[in-house]
């Protein structure tokens, strides 16, 4: 068996499986599609769940792929071993009712032995007890010797995850020799030691569970193998683990380079090597495939990922960021399989080093803090309440706290911790009530059993219809009067429930002598919509009464205007930043659109233009917008985009604006884009780590926008006294000018009061020990003033200590300046400690170097008190 590099085996595998008649497919995408079921792509199978189900067709029935691959289970055990790792690429080919194990044994045969160019002689075989089928092919028809065969029971060779498909399987070993085994005499095929390592497994989809272990053969079988790339170049290299693969030992030779140590020289650095050889490989591919740092699901394993490798970094005694460079020798490893990683390296490098950067200002407190609590630590317990306090106010994280806490041979109350961190959830919900849907909990329960309600408000804006319910204060009355806050509920509406980002609908529902003004609209689980108000005219409303729904046009045209505006904004976003972007939530009303999205940094101003000047070609280009219902399968052919918070059915509405943007959206939209008239950005800044939020507006509340601004500038040019608006920035820039020169003299006659006012204080120095001491309040001087003063009174004269103070009436705030000459300092006296005390007494805090110090105070009215008090402080500090 000749030695072959992890990418050449990866080649060499798909061109094997294509050259039998199978379709090679990329890797999917780390983030599953569809699946709520898993956070992250976690073997080769999993993205293709469905083409076995038969709910999706595949390509083709014969399939082959090397799948990315993320499992997080046990991320505190990686590094601490060699076999742990989060990230590997997992090779498979696939039959779907196509070809079975007649094909599928003997193409694996013939792969490793006339491929790779295993010694047959060190391939073993494990069948599934029953499976005499599997056994024969493997004896009978390849010829491998029966002291090579192994039969185990459902536990090791049988694949079933509750009712649906399931069936035996047959996995491959290779005999590594007897230096990598136990030593055992009964050492053989599913010994624990590394002798016999499974690098292979084939499962044969021939049957169906009923949930009850009741067993029916499938009509069509399948096939699911499943190799691990990294496994198969451990034998292929002969190597010890994962670690040693070629192109996994380049990227640790880099942290090598930069740490200045060597790999297998300290078992506790090896720790840290592994770990962050492991995360930076995870990392780069999640990024790369869409994942972005956040505080919760597949975001925060990629931000804990992120942060445990850079504080190995630390304990490497790596100064810095690293990561980011590390990911650039992890792109070039992986390019020539995964194109994407360096179309998109500049963004991966950027996220990761914001994220360490981020976290480096978090570890620094974190740690601090950390530290003091263990000093002071009674037991070998830290307490819920603390391990809180440190992941709340200082932003350590749980899973940090317990890995240091561990190396030290303690523990953590996890269970207080957890229960604090509910609690503060719960605060956080109980808070959040009041706006949207929420608000009308009681409403929500007042209208169980009440049919969902028939929406028409995509094709008219008024309907006739029946109040069907009264709510007042949570409860279904027979009426309502004037004097009450009401919901109603109608058997049909024109009126658009919140939903999707996008505001519930206002307007009026007429009825014979009332007029019932319609606030907000929401709507319950069920689909039952509610209408928030109060009666407008007339005095009262009631169960039954067939009324008129009407809704404001204005209002509804022009948040139509601004859902649109968000759908075109995120295709413009996508185009100019990268496919990166997705939506992170959003806020369409009939003022504005606030979008909200997945993005590393600020926007340049060129980038703004450009994304603004892009959804202005579409409006100008006036696009039809095109909605329909469709089956979601049939949506995501065209690639429609979900949307943030969204739930979907098999039935999806899909609203396209050309080819520009499809999007699955269930909101209200206008019928073209030129109805927009004009979109502008008005604000671009951030919301949370990764996340960016832009507002615009569109329409008429464009032009309020211009003329808002117009008026601004025209203000403007009236304060600077400029007749031509055009010359605003020349006089501006000329103002700033003269006010620094202004500033400047005025600095400059500062400093000679100052030189003067402290000559003629030195004067009234008092005698204070071995040294003069000088305290004087002194009004209308800043801090910058009143240090100037206390420089110019060490000049004045010799053994000289001077204590000034200065107030901001304003502010309600106070500053101290203590100065002392060299001599004085070599008597005794240090301005920091002396001016520290002073501010103590006026309630305030400061320091200092021994002979210039700095202190604020809040109680103005003891800054007498405090200057008295400078006397005895400085009395027992220097020398008689």
């Amino acid at each position: 068996m000749e030695w072959t590099g992890l990418n050449e085996l990866r080649e060499k595998y798909l061109e094997f499986f294509e050259s039998k008649g199978h379709l090679r497919l990329e890797s999917f995408s780390l983030i599953p599609n569809n699946d709520k079921s898993l956070l992250l792509i976690n073997s080769g199978m999993a993205p293709m769940k469905k083409y076995f189900t038969g709910e999706i067709t595949p390509p083709s029935k014969r399939v082959t792929t090397c799948q990315k691959c993320i499992r997080t289970p046990d991320i505190e055990n990686v590094g601490k071993t060699a076999r742990h790792g989060t990230y590997f690429e997992m090779l498979g080919n696939f039959s779907f009712g196509d070809y079975f194990k007649k094909e599928v044994i003997p193409w694996a045969w013939e792969f490793c032995t006339e491929v790779i160019k295993m010694d047959p002689e060190r391939l073993y075989i494990s069948v599934y007890t029953d499976d005499d089928e599997a056994y024969d092919i493997w004896t009978k028809e390849i010829g491998v010797k029966p002291d090579h065969m192994v039969r185990f029971g459902k536990e090791d060779n049988f694949w079933e995850h509750g009712a649906g498909p399931c069936g035996p399987c047959s996995e491959i070993y290779y005999d590594r020799g007897e230096k990598y085994g136990c030593g055992k005499p009964d050492c053989k095929v599913g010994c624990e030691c590394d002798r016999y390592i499974e690098f292979w497994n084939l499962v044969f989809t021939q049957f169906e569970n009923d949930g009850n272990n009741n067993y029916s053969r499938l009509d069509h079988p399948n096939i699911d193998t499943g190799m691990g790339l990294e496994r198969l170049a451990c034998i292929t290299q002969d190597v010890d683990n994962l670690f040693e693969v070629d192109t996994v030992q380049n990227i640790m030779k880099h942290i090598i380079r930069l740490a200045g140590i060597n790999y297998h020289d300290d078992s506790k650095k090896d720790v840290s090597l592994r770990v962050i050889t492991d995360h930076i490989r995870s990392t780069t591919m999640m990024i790369g495939d869409g994942v972005m740092p956040s505080n919760e699901g597949r975001g925060y394993v990629l931000r804990r990922l992120l942060r445990r490798a850079a504080r190995h970094g630390r304990l490497l005694g790596i100064d810095g960021t690293f990561l980011s460079e590390v990911a650039d020798t992890v792109i070039n490893e992986n390019k020539n399989a995964y194109p994407s990683l360096a179309e998109k390296r500049d963004f991966i490098i950027n996220v990761i080093k914001a994220e360490e950067e981020s976290f480096a200002k978090t570890i620094d407190s974190g740690l601090m803090i950390f530290n003091q609590m263990i000093e002071n630590l009674g037991s070998d317990t830290l307490s819920g309440d603390d391990a809180f306090k440190l992941s709340d106010t200082y932003g350590f994280p749980i899973d940090l706290t317990k890995e240091l806490l561990e190396e030290k041979g303690l523990k953590v109350d996890e269970e207080r911790f957890r229960e604090l961190v509910n609690e503060q959830k719960l605060r956080a919900r109980a808070a959040h009530k009041g706006a949207g849907a929420e608000a009308w909990e009681g409403s929500d329960n007042a209208v169980k059993g009440l049919e969902k309600t028939e929406f028409v408000g995509y094709t008219s804006l008024n309907c006739d219809t029946v109040i069907k319910a009264v709510i007042v204060e949570g409860e279904q009355k027979e009426f309502a009067s004037s004097s009450d806050s009401i919901t109603l509920v109608l058997d049909r509406t024109p009126f658009y429930a919140e939903s999707g980002g996008q505001v519930g609908d206002v307007g009026l529902i007429k009825g014979s002598g009332f007029i019932f003004e319609v606030e907000n609209t929401t709507k319950t689980h069920d689909g039952v919509v509610l209408h928030h108000g109060i009666i407008k005219d007339g005095e009262s409303v009631s169960a039954g009464e067939s009324v008129s729904a009407q809704v404001d046009a204005e209002t509804r045209n022009a948040t139509k205007r601004n859902h649109t505006a968000a759908h075109l904004l995120q295709a413009a976003l996508r185009k100019v930043l990268g496919t990166h972007v997705e939506q992170a939530g959003q806020l369409v009303n009939a003022d504005e659109c606030r979008f909200d999205f997945t993005h590393f940094s600020a926007l340049t101003d060129d980038e703004l233009r450009t994304v603004e000047n892009t959804v202005n070609e579409i409006i100008m280009s006036a696009i039809p917008v095109e909605t329909k219902e469709m089956p979601i399968d049939e949506a995501k052919k065209l690639g429609a985009m979900a949307l943030f918070g969204e739930k979907y059915g098999d039935i999806v509405r899909v609203v396209k604006a050309g080819d520009f943007s499809t999007e699955l959206c269930g909101g209200t939209h206008a019928e073209n884009t030129g109805n927009l008239g004009l979109f502008k950005i008005v604000s671009e800044s951030s919301v949370a780590s990764g996340i960016r939020r832009i507002t615009a507006v569109t329409g008429f509340n464009t032009m309020k926008y211009i003329y808002r601004e117009n008026a601004r500038i025209a203000d403007t040019a009236a304060a600077l006294k400029v007749s031509n608006i055009a010359d605003i920035t020349s006089k501006a820039i000329a103002l700033v000018a003269e006010l620094k020169d202004t500033q400047k003299e005025l600095d400059s006659l500062k400093a000679e009061l100052a030189g003067n006012l402290a000559k003629d204080l030195v004067s009234d120095a008092k005698q204070v020990g071995s040294v003069k001491l000088i305290c004087k309040f002194v009004d209308g001087l800043d801090a910058n003033g009143l240090r100037e003063m206390g420089d110019k009174a060490k000049q004045q004269a010799e053994n000289i200590v001077a204590v000034f103070a200065t107030s901001n009436e304003e502010k309600g705030t106070c500053s101290f300046c203590c100065a002392a000459d060299e001599k004085a300092v070599a008597n005794g006296a240090h301005a920091g400690n002396i001016v520290r005390e002073v501010a103590r007494i006026a309630g305030g805090s400061g320091g200092g170097k021994p002979d210039s110090a700095m202190a604020g105070a809040k109680d103005i009215s003891k800054i007498g008190e405090a200057l008295a008090g400078a006397e005895e402080i400085v009395r027992n500090m220097v020398k008689e």
